[in-house]
């Protein structure tokens, strides 16, 4: 008991938390951040008085079962800090049993143990994929929850009923309210249990911030470096103020049956070079899933396009295309300007609608929300 009283006495909440990096000047007082930390207290107290011990399905076998609290579904526009808070809650929650995960990799490391637990002939190979995550964890943190996938449609209600009869307390972060969830989605009936699910088990809070954070630090910064081989000490501080010098991971995205990589990820922002995605053989899905999966994309080492690399610069075209339908902020180092990137050969015609629309996005407010 002593001990405990000594660890609380210099805990600090995340409040204190939260105030103490606004007075370093390392955040901006967010009302609205503010205002979430209080809910998110009572899950970190919660999970640090019981991580150790087992709930729903893995209680003892005469011991009471624990009835874990309500999760959190945290949403709202983009750059409103949802995930800083998130970061902030999981990192100050002092267990081992958390992991703090992007929901597209997630999802994607779900379906490949299902398909190896279906080759083993198991029946219901939901049943022990959850089982195993809930073994492991009491705090599951998803990043941008975003479904638009059939397989993921379909497979993640069941998941979740699962992971939370264990007694794993999910948050998560997302864009949209619940109810938009696989809007226009095939089969979507279908889905409309886990929505309620979600609705009765987690806390579904609005961050109503009116300041987009991630586009206050952008707005009349550099994002556009030419040539490419000089700006790579930008492009890092760029990468280190965007993700809070997280190290960023890879993200594998599912696309019909398999998968795209970014090499580098970390808070809703992307970073990959050009031979990374124009190199290989990606079409409009792989950079459509891209598109839909950042909010900030880091494009590095654009090279002078020509009929020598006629394909690379065909994919490149694409991806633009892509990031630009989707409002996706575009920082990039390159060769030469937009305009003197492509200057000759088949296809260089064409082009000036991508240096248009590069050009385009160096705007001040590229990427902020669509109002109305």
């Amino acid at each position: 008991m002593v001990h405990t009283t000594v660890y609380e006495a210099m805990r600090q909440s995340l409040t204190q938390i939260y105030d103490a990096r606004v007075a370093a000047g390392t955040l901006r007082p967010d009302p609205a951040q503010h205002g979430v930390l209080p809910l998110l207290e009572d899950l970190r107290l919660w999970l640090e008085q019981n991580a150790t011990r087992r709930t729903g399905l893995f209680a003892g076998l005469f011991a009471k079962p624990l009835v874990p609290p309500k999760g959190l579904y945290l949403w709202g526009g983009v750059g409103r800090g949802k995930s800083m808070i998130m970061d902030l809650f999981t990192e100050a929650t002092a267990i081992t049993q958390k992991r703090r995960v992007h929901f597209h990799a997630f999802m994607q490391e779900v379906h490949k143990a299902v398909h190896q637990a279906r080759q083993k002939g198991v029946e219901d190979p939901i049943l022990p994929v959850a089982d195993s995550i809930a073994r492991d964890l009491r705090l599951l943190a998803f990043d941008e929850m975003q479904i638009t996938d059939i397989t993921d449609a379909m497979l993640v209600g069941r998941l979740f009923e699962r992971l939370m009869a264990a007694g794993v307390v999910i948050v998560t972060t997302s864009n949209r309210v619940p109810e938009e969830l696989y809007k226009n989605g095939l089969n979507r009936q279908l889905f409309l249990p886990f929505i309620a699910l979600l609705r009765d088990r987690l806390h579904v809070v609005e961050l109503e911030s009116p300041t987009d954070y991630r586009q206050h630090r952008l707005n009349g910064a550099q994002v556009y470096f030419h040539p490419a081989g000089q700006a790579r000490g930008q492009i890092e501080s760029i990468w280190q103020d965007l993700t809070g010098a997280a190290p960023g991971a890879p993200l594998r995205l599912p696309v019909n049956g398999r998968e795209v990589e970014l090499p580098q990820f970390a808070n809703g922002i992307g970073r990959a070079t050009f031979w990374d995605l124009c190199a290989r053989p990606l079409g409009p899905g792989d950079f459509l899933a891209i598109a839909g999966a950042v909010r900030v994309l880091i494009l590095e080492d654009i090279p002078q396009l020509s009929a020598s690399n006629y394909n690379e610069a065909k994919r490149f075209v694409t991806l633009i295309d892509a990031l630009y339908e989707a409002r996706v902020r575009l920082i990039c180092s390159a060769a030469d300007t937009p305009e003197r990137l492509y200057l000759e050969g088949t296809g260089a015609f064409e082009f000036e609608r991508t240096a248009s629309r590069l050009r385009e996005m160096q705007s001040a407010d590229w990427g902020a929300e669509p109002t109305g």
